[in-house]
């Protein structure tokens, strides 16, 4: 509750928001803290969006979607927003070891949370000096610092982000960013001695669902997410941050109509006047579309000219998972771990340029019955099984399914030493289409426009509408981009454009 020296917030403009999916959630939270009535209107029957959880028979409970947590206190800061202490909805522990690494070559590697340690790791296992470790983290966590404050909390499309002195900053920081070369040459030149280290850290492009040898040095700065700042687990699952925010909207009095989709954006001459569903017509000045901005134009502003240079660009890659229920637990993984490819630029040549899946395949393994062992029956573990894909563009998905589910079990019983295939007490797949339906993602792409070229981070749509005043996006499709952080990030953004 308030203290007695805080008051409650002025009376603001009503406010729609179009999805409750986790930027839709921090947005509604936002925005109600500071005094606006909000309303959510969801197509599902419950909020999270791809961060949405299920469970499968014989005990098994998965998180559907994101499964690596950084930078917490991006979630913190909305409570904090709130007066509210933030452990009291919502607590993480940090990882360490963060990923267990397996090559094809057979050789293992755990990537600690302590730089130095993991470094020491890399030598001792691969040769590389750790003296070579340390210096490429470290140009990671300063290209970070210099950058996130304009790249990642502020509109680009403000002409006054571009006058402030974190602009400057990363203006000063330009030429040592590598805007003309790839994350994978600026790896192939830090590592040239080991192509194994290489391809661990060309894999942080997945991150944004780009290709690393398309994809701008620039992106070589997100491993600092991990060594610098730290990888978390929250307590009960990624589930527990859209829990925790819903039910902060919900104290500032958001309300939340589930099962009932928007089906059109209303707009009067240039101006948003409310939405439409199926059950009614609602007045709103204010709208957020936490929709992905594709669908968020073809579907619901039919009769507005859509930017079509924006919505044209090249979709960011998708994702087929396994969910599995296995009936052992394995000392050798943790939660994250991450069983590499023999050719990692076949499989991304096959994701990007053929839009089909590579015959050999990196497979990223998460068991959060490590860290909640409610999660499985006693000894068994909850596997969520992820390849990257390239998003639907009508490929014939049951095939490649069944195809890629039989590598995935070849490599990981191989890996392992066991029949893996015995164990599978319990299954769910999702694929590019499944993920398209269940979370109006277009395409199935998960984290909307790629980043693989210098200009994406420009070339994404805006957190406003320019041709509609009181229209504002958020979530993985627009700026700054996908993954947790950066839809928190968006949030942020645009309850920041509403009320400055």
């Amino acid at each position: 509750m308030f203290t007695k020296k805080q008051k409650s917030p002025p009376s603001r403009q009503p406010v729609a928001v179009i999805g409750a999916g986790v930027a839709g959630l921090a947005a509604a939270a936002r925005l109600a803290v500071a005094g606006h009535p909000v309303t959510v209107f969801e197509v599902s029957g419950s909020f999270g969006g791809k961060m949405h959880q299920f469970d499968l028979p014989g005990g098994y409970r998965f998180d559907a979607g994101p499964s690596l947590f950084t930078l917490p206190q991006l979630v913190d800061d909305v409570f904090r927003l709130a007066h509210r202490e933030p452990s009291d909805y919502f607590r993480y522990e940090r990882l360490d070891p963060i990923t267990n690494y397996f090559f094809a070559d057979g050789t293992r590697l755990a990537a600690w949370a302590d730089s130095q340690r993991f470094a020491a790791e890399v030598e001792q296992k691969l040769g590389t000096p750790a003296a070579a470790v340390t210096q490429f983290l470290g140009r990671s966590g300063k290209a970070y610092d210099a950058t996130a404050g304009t790249f990642l909390h502020k509109s680009l499309h403000k002409a006054g982000t571009y006058f402030s002195p974190e602009t400057l900053k990363a203006v000063a920081a330009l030429p040592s960013l590598g805007l003309t070369g790839t994350m994978h040459a600026r790896h192939e030149k830090a590592f040239a001695n080991d192509p194994r280290l290489v391809q661990l850290f060309d894999r942080y492009a997945t991150y944004n669902g780009s290709d690393p040898y398309q994809a701008p040095a620039t992106l070589s700065l997100i491993p600092h997410l991990e060594h610098g700042i730290g990888a978390f687990y929250p307590e009960g699952g990624i589930y527990a941050i859209a829990q925790s925010l819903h039910r902060l909207a919900e104290e500032f009095g958001v309300k939340f109509r589930f099962n009932e989709p928007v089906r059109e954006i209303l707009t009067a001459g240039n101006l948003v006047t409310g939405v439409r569903t199926d059950q009614d017509i609602y007045d709103f000045g204010l709208v957020v579309s936490n929709m992905d901005v594709v669908p968020t134009y073809r579907q619901l502003l039919p009769q507005q000219p859509a930017p079509e240079r924006t919505l044209g660009q090249p979709r960011s890659s998708s994702a087929l998972i396994f969910y599995w229920g296995v009936a052992r637990e394995f000392a050798e993984l943790d939660l994250h771990n991450i069983f590499f490819s023999a050719d990692y630029k076949r499989e991304f040549d096959a994701i990007f340029q053929e839009k089909t899946v590579a015959d050999d395949v990196t497979v990223y393994v998460n068991i959060t019955s490590k860290k909640t062992p409610t999660d499985a029956p006693a000894g068994h573990e909850n596997w969520f099984v992820m390849v990257n894909v390239p998003h639907d563009e009508g490929q014939d998905w049951a095939t490649l399914a069944a195809k890629t589910r039989r590598v995935v079990l070849a490599k990981l019983s191989q890996a392992l030493g066991v029949d893996l295939e015995l164990l599978i007490k319990a299954e769910k797949v999702w694929t590019p289409p499944g993920i398209a339906a269940d979370t109006s993602s277009f395409g199935g792409a998960l984290y909307g426009s790629s980043s693989n070229n210098a200009l994406a981070a420009f070339l994404r749509h805006p957190n406003f509408s320019g041709r509609l005043p009181g229209l504002y996006f958020c979530g993985g499709s627009v700026h700054p981009g996908g993954g947790i952080p950066l839809c928190l990030l968006s949030a942020k953004i645009v309850a920041e454009l509403i009320d400055n």
